[in-house]
């Protein structure tokens, strides 16, 4: 499990994102449980992901609408597959709008390009 936390501050909010290798619904609901287990993930507002694989792709906005499909077009984009990407968010208190969005992509953004370089 890769945790990259701290990664974007917004307006009080923060946000990290995670990933790691995952080939099935059960591996994703495994993973996230393995997240929440660090209590301030457990506390973080919304907890969206995707997953794609061979067979499948799968979404969870996390109250975060449209979250998951952003994450999702980036790692098809991306050609990622077998792979969970995890953005979290800590709510601070202030609307962001649409720049939500654009901080889910960056959140992504930032994973993929450390993925490389491991």
């Amino acid at each position: 499990m890769r945790v990259l936390d701290n990664i974007i501050s917004d307006r009080g909010s923060k946000y990290a994102v995670s990933g790691g290798p995952c080939t099935s619904e059960e591996q994703a609901k495994a993973f996230l449980k393995e997240l929440c287990r660090k209590k301030k993930f457990a506390k973080a507002t919304h907890n969206t992901w995707a997953l794609r694989t061979a067979d499948t792709s799968l979404k969870n906005d996390d109250g975060e609408a449209g979250a998951g499909m952003v994450i999702l077009r980036m790692l098809e984009r991306e050609g990622l597959r077998d792979h969970i990407v995890v953005v979290t968010r800590w709510f601070g208190g202030k609307h962001l709008g649409g720049d939500r969005f654009r901080h889910v992509q960056d959140a992504v953004r930032i994973y993929l390009d450390d993925l490389r370089k491991a």
